[in-house]
């Protein structure tokens, strides 16, 4: 046999033997399935949000370099004298430590009061899921009924509250015109929308808590108290940081209650003096009142901008208290 017939063989197995290796058209779909499958899971969320999302963020960007009145065809290009006349604005300013205000008062007790009402959720208690249930109602209920009832409450002649105070022996309030009690009574409305969903957003984390460790720690002789406030807030760090942050977003972007709360029907100034007028109340009040939509627009890109700030110190904390634990 020369050698030109041994190497015939060899060249055919070769062959065939990459041909056994080389994927089929079955293996080639199967990776394709699970390296682009991901992404087009996740494609519609991103395709929903660059439509209503990023665009509409992106448009507001450009109008707001423009002096652009409701109905101009042909607006102005101004570049950022929009900005500069927002930072010189009095009124901008006010509205903004109005908004502060109204956070401070509704989000710090609200943060107490859901860690509490968790820690009493987290007892052995009958009808668990009832009591659960109930303190979800008011997030569940209409936010304009709840808005006409708390500016009922607090009506400065007839409100209920004014009459419990009265009662007692104590001056009524106009919560309207007086400026601090004004973001009481607003912070008030907030609380009772919001605590008892954050409470659950609280218990869950509770939960999540081993038990392990509660039992350890009771068996070293901890009571109660001690036991939540060395075992159970500690681990709750996370979430009341993720609570704290929604918070402050949704505080700075409130609208629809001090909206409710105005007396005056249809109006969008946030009281007489503007005493509670917040951001989002002066940009309405900017864009469909004085139809100044580029100015209108630079209000809201500040305040998204003041919203991304708080979001990074979110991260920031949130990854150095987890770097701690590890």
């Amino acid at each position: 046999m020369t050698v030109t017939d041994k190497a015939a063989p060899e060249s055919r197995a070769t062959k065939r033997h990459s041909a056994e290796s080389r994927p089929g058209l079955r293996d080639r779909l199967a990776r394709w399935d699970v390296s682009v499958s991901p992404y087009l899971y996740v494609a519609p969320f991103f395709i929903v949000f660059a439509i209503v999302g990023m665009f509409p963020l992106l448009y507001t960007a450009y109008v707001s370099l423009f002096h652009w009145e409701a109905g101009d065809d042909d607006p102005d290009f101004i570049g950022l004298d929009n900005f500069k006349e927002l930072f010189a604005d009095a009124q901008f300013w006010h509205a903004l430590e109005n908004t502060v205000s109204i956070f401070l008062l509704s989000s710090v007790p609200q943060l107490i009061i859901a860690v509490l009402l968790a820690a009493v959720l987290s007892l052995r208690l009958r009808g668990a899921t009832g009591w659960r249930v109930g303190i979800l109602l008011p997030y569940a209920a209409s936010l304009v009924a709840l808005g006409i009832i708390f500016a009922n409450l607090f009506g400065p002649r007839y409100g209920l509250v004014n009459g419990l105070l009265q009662t007692v022996g104590l001056s009524p309030v106009d919560w309207q015109a007086n400026r601090f009690a004004s973001h009481a009574a607003i912070a008030i409305m907030v609380n009772w929308r919001w605590t008892g969903y954050n409470a659950l957003i609280v218990l869950a984390a509770m939960q999540a808590i081993p038990k392990e460790l509660h039992e350890a720690a009771l068996i070293d002789g901890a009571g109660t108290v001690r036991r939540f406030t060395h075992v159970t807030l500690p681990l709750l760090k996370p979430t009341l940081i993720f609570v704290t942050i929604t918070s402050t977003i949704g505080g700075l972007q409130i609208f629809t209650e001090p909206k409710l709360f105005d007396a005056m029907p249809g109006s969008n100034n946030g009281g007489s003096t503007h005493q509670f007028q917040t951001v989002t109340l002066y940009l309405y009040q900017s864009a469909f009142e004085n139809f100044n939509l580029g100015y209108a627009s630079a209000i809201a890109w500040v305040l998204f901008l003041i919203i991304i700030v708080i979001a990074l110190v979110n991260y920031f904390v949130t990854g150095r208290l987890a770097g701690r634990r590890k």
